[in-house]
């Protein structure tokens, strides 16, 4: 899979991805900073700017007229806000292209941030706030985050808390993004049905108002940890449940792929370890799954699943059997040949979505300020021995290092730090 780099004389950088199978074109804008950018004070402001993009622009005043042209012509359009990057997207037919480029460049440079509106829209994060609250699948993910990472901007809800979503103001949506809404912070991705020499000029036209420089500031995040540690949230459910993981690694680390390989071991599909474990021989569990979250500094392996109330202790050990199970003995070939071609094969499918494949290439380019091509994250999956998987495993699962946060009826959080050691 080819691609051509671009810098626009405001440092903006263009990347195309031609997908020549397709009709469709992705126009994705993504801002290298997230949630770990912010103060206490403003914790939810990145996830508010992404909210506030859609409410109106000088050029579209209303959120109605942008979902109407985007609808216009069967278009898709959203948004997502994480730690460490903010993305905006919008999918349609190639021939519609500019429109994206037009209302994309519109929504991050002209938006109107009525004040009227930013109220409004308070009342809309602090319900969506409420449903992550209500939704223990999710909330779990969050507490066990938290845990991991302390009071800092990396343990904080992407979505902030309902009391300083509540006073947040329009000065600070300005200050912030005069701070990270900068041409050489972000990129602008264009995959699918591509025309080089359009693209470019497209990007030129709607792009080149965006300042040049910021005031970005980074300060490294670690997760610092010498025991074990739990966090129960006491809930009346019908299902319990846990994440359970440690610390892991950062993109750059150069264990970072067998990471992957043996986070795909435990839990990548149906016939994973934890899957078979917990799920298929003990009837314990609906969902159980595992994976690892790389950032630029720092990352973690997670395991979670929502199983039956009483049975938590059992599937707990499970998971943990199957964890040091790994740091024990090597895992067969055949095991590990099955898990790559899992890995690659998932990798191989998402190459035919180009919203897909934007995503892949943006956070590439502001998170590791590099391309990897799809044929050389498939090499480094290959190059994963079994020893490897071996020797990771010993390295990050110490009784120690290990976290467990739980939402479920439960009312003694001794009982959970008893089976962690």
């Amino acid at each position: 899979m080819k691609y051509h780099l671009y810098r626009l004389p405001n440092g903006l950088k263009l990347l195309t991805v031609p997908l020549p199978y397709i009709e469709s074109v992705t126009v994705m804008a993504g801002v290298g900073a997230g949630s770990r950018y912010e103060t206490k004070e403003v914790n939810g402001l990145f996830h508010f700017i992404e909210h506030m993009s859609f409410k109106g622009t000088k050029k579209r005043p209303s959120s109605l007229q942008i979902a109407s042209e985007i609808d216009a012509v069967g278009g898709e359009f959203n948004a997502a806000t994480d730690k460490e990057l903010t993305l905006f997207y919008i999918k349609l037919a190639a021939k519609h292209q500019e429109l994206a480029f037009d209302i994309l460049s519109d929504m991050l440079t002209a938006s109107l941030l009525k004040e009227e509106e930013i109220e409004r829209e308070k009342g809309v994060i602090i319900e969506e706030l409420n449903l992550y609250e209500d939704t223990p699948i999710r909330r779990v993910q969050e507490v066990f985050i938290r845990l991991l990472y302390g009071d800092n901007p990396m343990g904080w809800d992407i979505g902030g808390e309902k009391e300083t979503v509540k006073k947040i103001k329009r000065e600070d949506f300005l200050n912030y993004q005069k701070k990270y809404y900068f041409a050489k912070n972000m990129v602008l991705v264009v995959a699918g049905k591509v025309d080089e020499e359009e693209a470019k000029k497209l990007a030129r036209r709607y792009f080149s108002l965006l300042p040049e420089n910021g005031q970005k500031q980074t300060e490294e995040i670690k997760i610092v940890q010498d025991k074990s540690r739990v966090e129960l949230v006491t809930k009346k459910t019908e299902q319990a449940h846990f994440c359970l993981g440690v610390p892991g690694f950062w993109y750059s680390h150069p264990d970072r792929f067998v990471l992957g390989v043996l986070a795909a071991i435990l839990g990548g599909g149906m016939s994973s370890r934890l899957f078979i474990q917990v799920r298929e021989r003990r009837g314990l569990a609906y969902y159980v799954s595992c994976q690892p979250e790389f950032y630029t500094d720092s990352g973690f392996l997670m395991a979670r699943a929502g199983v039956r109330v009483e049975k938590i202790d059992e599937a707990m050990k499970v998971t943990l059997g199957q964890f040091f199970d790994l740091a024990e003995k090597l895992v067969s070939e055949k095991e590990l040949s099955k898990t790559k071609e899992f890995l690659k094969g998932g990798l191989i499918l998402g190459l035919e979505d180009s919203r897909q494949v934007a995503e892949r290439y943006l956070s590439q380019l502001l998170l590791e300020e590099r391309i990897r091509s799809p044929e050389e994250t498939m090499r480094m999956i290959d190059e994963v021995s079994a020893s490897d998987v071996r020797r990771v495993a010993r390295e990050i699962f110490k009784p120690e290092k290990m976290n467990l946060a739980v939402i479920g009826p439960y009312k003694e959080e001794k009982r959970f730090a008893n089976l962690l050691r």
